[in-house]
């Protein structure tokens, strides 16, 4: 009896199983591209239509409060109390 070493191979053909496994994969990849690129799309038309609605006056507008200490930038936004101005203190002492 003669034992027989065979060659090995280095090509293996895909089966029909594996073949079919790399077109779903395929299809899955090409439709989430396409779902990402609308999305992208459909983002940019947003800003953009935000933008010209600003540029034209028409979007919302910050709502911006006078503050009675001009100057103070904390007290602006409301993390320090504002700080009394000269007249009014002056209009306190003359009314004791």
């Amino acid at each position: 009896m003669v034992l027989t070493v065979a060659a090995p191979q280095h090509y293996v053909p895909p089966t029909s199983r594996e073949m079919r496994a790399q077109a779903v994969h395929r299809l899955q990849i090409g439709i989430a591209g396409l779902a990402g690129m609308l999305l992208l799309v459909g983002l940019a038309n947003i800003i953009m239509n935000r933008a010209q609605l600003s540029e034209a006056g028409l979007g919302a507008q910050p709502v911006v409060q006078k503050s009675s200490a001009a100057g103070d930038p904390l007290a602006d936004i409301g993390v320090a109390p504002a700080a009394v101005s000269s007249g009014t203190e002056a209009a306190k002492k003359a009314g004791r």
